[in-house]
């Protein structure tokens, strides 16, 4: 009985570890993704003056 305990533990940390890491590889991605999308944007902005007005 402790051995079916013991491996179904081990399966569940080992579901959790692997879920984890796609979410960390995920995150990676995506924020380089996002990274290089604001790179684009800004270097179609022109230089000079804005013309936003903070408040």
């Amino acid at each position: 009985m402790r051995t079916r305990f013991a491996a179904s533990v081990l399966s569940a940390l080992l579901y959790a570890q692997g879920l984890l890491g796609f979410a960390g590889l995920a995150t990676v991605l995506l924020k380089d993704r996002a990274h290089a999308g604001q790179l684009a944007v800004d270097s179609d902005m022109p230089a000079g003056p804005s013309l936003l007005v903070v408040r």
